[in-house]
């Protein structure tokens, strides 16, 4: 009899932390991603947020702080230069980076680099140009380098206990943990870290208006801040556009946009333009780059030539105009379509306590001076220690004034030499301390002149700790040494500022005049997962099958004009205004523009509906699953100062169902979740201003149901369409038969 074959069994999967035998792998174990995550890439998120990449209260970030500190060390805070492969290979005692990352570091924060409002490296060589792309550093073993002096403040009585120090990665020597500033770099220069899911961008403010702002703000904790701190003030120059609301939010809550443009004149003689200032977020090759794009594309045709003549003497760019043209509305319209016109992103995140926190300037501020008040407060808690220990030595010298033969006849007669201290302990009534200090004299000190010389301090003294101890005692008195210290700084280093303030734009500056844009047809597509493409008819005719992401479907398809106005109303109740010329023509064989990105929407904010216009005349209806309609005219979403964002788009009561763009007036079927449908015209729906109105009851519903979907009335084949049609509103509609359902499968 044949022997059954026996079924092979299937090896069970292996279950969560089972041991599993991979051929030439050994023994794998299998973990949770979010285990994983939380034991191997927290901690490296930590170490970037914590030791790298944010600034702390005294404005510098760990590899600013390494490479000043050891420059202090080396003494180049007073002395001459020396080559910065020097500085390089010393600062790597404390930062184990490469030689390549420090020397970035110092570079950054040279003079010459033109990086920072005020700069703390005296550099000689070339150490580029922040506001070039091109223009880089020369190697480490060329330049030469050392301490500006601004940097005697930052270092100032720091061998005095004012900061923690703490050893370095090897435990070879200590750094400080912080440097005892005595004004506020941290609002003195821009800073700019980007760690892991958070980032800091810090601008900088004129050096004598924060010093003053500062003090201010330690007389009077509500004291207006925009009155002495009117704006920031960039290395680089440029004019800033003041937003009243901006620098508001900017002051309190450490978040907000500042608009810079570059500053210019016109040659007369050469017809050309001179840009000599520029935005502190941009570079001169990449406003050549998007000027030469303009040019090539035919939307700027007012200039002949364009060169970079940046030398010795600064920044220097040139536009040749044509003949008979306008210079002021060329930079207009540049300002508009260039870089020359840019906004700085504030977000003043920062560390406090080892904490990343996001504060104002207000905040900020208030900050700094509880840490510089400790600074001070432990720089005299030094002092006094150091005094009262001196105060100390000279009571016991000045015990032996009165027998200074009894002093030395104690010593001769004393037969062992440890026991001279405890006897003369014992013949003058002074503690250990003393007699050692005593004993120490030289023989040629034991005269009546030295002692009554040493002993004259003890009234000095004795006034200098009781200051001390006084100032400790009084945080009023420490306020006023900071003030004192800020006021110096505000005087010695102070500078005029370099941004101007344009505090009213005039209006034919404002590049807010249209730019002419072809017009001419195009069909455009919008998709379930926020996809736009625009094509030509005849592009289209040539086409083969629409290319989508997969499990993408296109939702919309309009033909319209390429001068016609686009509404993309997101899920946050915003909408985001565009238009097609701003999208490039494009083909069925690619995807098409991400909306979301395109228009630079929110984190989590996708596209839901776009409209189409050319004169914003009908209506968007809006409706929501508890049976209401907001019936908004599309002209509440026209602006005359060409915003880009509009926000409460729609209202956010309720969960919406759907929405719709009508151009005219129409019947409309309203399907519900409980099998019931509703025709009626869209004209009974009542009309309302506010875009983000409530709207007025459409439908009638039932417990737990609700709208499922709308759509026009005039696709729908129905075998009684007059059950379904109402007169008044809000009604229930009626229930869809069996030869109703037939056509509506996609209910």
């Amino acid at each position: 009899m044949a022997k059954r074959k026996e079924k092979k069994k299937t090896p069970a999967r292996p279950q969560l932390g089972d041991n599993v035998e991979i051929l030439s792998a050994g023994t794998v174990l299998e973990s949770s991603i979010t285990d994983t995550l939380e034991t191997n890439y927290m901690p490296y998120a930590m170490s970037v947020i914590v030791s790298r990449a944010l600034p702390e209260i005294d404005g510098f970030k760990p590899a600013h702080r390494k490479l000043l500190y050891t420059m202090y060390t080396m003494g180049l805070l007073k002395g001459p230069r020396t080559k910065s492969a020097n500085i390089v290979g010393s600062t790597m005692h404390l930062n184990p980076h490469g030689d390549a990352a420090i020397y970035d570091t110092m570079v950054r924060m040279g003079r010459g680099n033109e990086s920072l409002l005020v700069p703390f490296v005296d550099s000689k060589g070339n150490f580029g140009k922040a506001y070039s792309r091109d223009m880089a550093c020369a190697a480490s073993r060329y330049t030469e380098a050392r301490m500006e002096p601004v940097c005697e403040e930052l270092f100032r009585d720091i061998d005095k206990e004012t900061v923690d120090f703490v050893p370095n990665y090897d435990g070879t020597t200590t750094e400080p943990t912080l440097l005892p500033v005595t004004f506020p770099t941290i609002l003195a220069n821009n800073t700019l870290g980007i760690a892991v899911g958070m980032a800091s961008n810090i601008c900088s403010f004129n050096l004598t208006e924060l010093c003053n702002a500062t003090i201010a703000l330690m007389k009077d904790n509500q004291a207006d801040l925009s009155t002495l701190l009117p704006a920031p003030d960039f290395v680089g120059g440029g004019t800033i556009l003041y937003d009243a609301a901006e620098m508001r939010n900017v002051y309190e809550n450490g978040r907000g946009s500042i608009r810079v443009r570059a500053k210019w004149s016109y040659d007369k003689d050469n017809n050309c333009i001179d840009v000599t200032q520029i935005p502190p977020t941009t570079t001169v090759e990449a406003i050549m780059d998007k000027i030469t794009e303009l040019v090539k594309a035919g939307r700027i045709k007012e200039i002949s030539d364009m060169r970079d003549e940046t030398d010795l003497n600064g920044l220097k760019l040139t536009i040749d105009l044509k003949r008979g043209q306008d210079p002021d509305k060329l930079m207009a319209r540049l300002y508009r379509m260039t870089p020359l016109e840019d906004s700085f992103a504030c977000n003043f995140n920062l560390l406090i306590g080892g904490q990343p926190r996001v504060l104002g300037v207000r905040g900020i501020l208030t900050e700094w001076v509880a840490f510089r008040a400790e600074c001070v407060r432990r720089r005299t808690y030094h002092d006094l220690k150091g005094k009262q220990k001196r105060l100390h030595l000279l009571r016991g010298l000045a015990a032996i004034l009165l027998d200074i033969d009894k002093a030395i006849r104690i010593v001769r007669e004393t037969e062992e030499e440890a026991e001279v201290v405890p006897n003369l302990m014992i013949g003058f009534g002074i503690d250990e301390v003393q007699a050692e200090y005593v004993a120490e004299i030289k023989l040629r000190h034991l005269n009546r002149e030295y002692i009554l010389n040493r002993t004259a301090e003890i009234e000095e003294l004795e006034k200098a700790i009781a200051d001390l101890e006084d100032i400790l005692k009084r945080p009023a008195r420490i306020n006023k040494i900071i003030m004192q210290e800020l006021s110096d700084v505000a005087k010695k280093y102070g500078k005029p500022r370099k941004s101007e303030i344009l505090y009213e734009v005039p209006a034919d500056e404002t590049g807010d005049e249209e730019e002419p844009v072809l017009d001419y047809p195009v069909t455009l597509f919008f998709t379930r997962d926020g996809y736009f493409k625009k094509i030509t008819p005849q592009s289209l005719r040539m086409s083969g099958e629409q290319k989508l992401k997969d499990g993408d479907e296109i939702t919309q398809t309009v033909e319209s004009s390429n001068g016609a106005e686009l509404l993309f109303f997101t899920n946050h109740c915003q909408v985001y205004k565009s238009r097609a010329a701003d999208f490039g023509d494009t083909k069925a064989s690619v995807l098409g523009d991400y909306v979301a990105s395109k228009l630079g929407m929110e984190e989590g904010e996708v596209p839901l509906y776009m409209a189409v216009t050319a004169d914003y005349s009908g209506h968007m209806l809006f409706f929501f699953q508890n049976g209401k309609c907001a019936k908004v005219p599309l002209s509440s979403y026209e602006t005359k100062q060409n915003r880009k964002k509009l926000l409460k788009a729609y209202s956010d009561k309720a969960e919406l169902a759907c929405m719709l763009q009508l151009s005219e007036e129409c019947e409309l079927a309203v399907f519900t979740t409980g099998n019931r449908l509703l025709l009626a015209g869209s004209a009974l729906i009542a009309e309302k201003t506010t875009r983000d109105t409530a709207g007025v009851n459409v439908v009638t519903l039932k417990k737990n149901q609700k709208i499922a979907r709308v759509e026009h009335a005039d696709g729908l084949e129905l075998a009684n369409p007059h059950r379904f049609r109402v007169r008044t509103l809000p009604a229930a509609g009626a229930i869809l038969r069996p030869e109703d359902m037939a056509e509506q499968m996609s209910l």
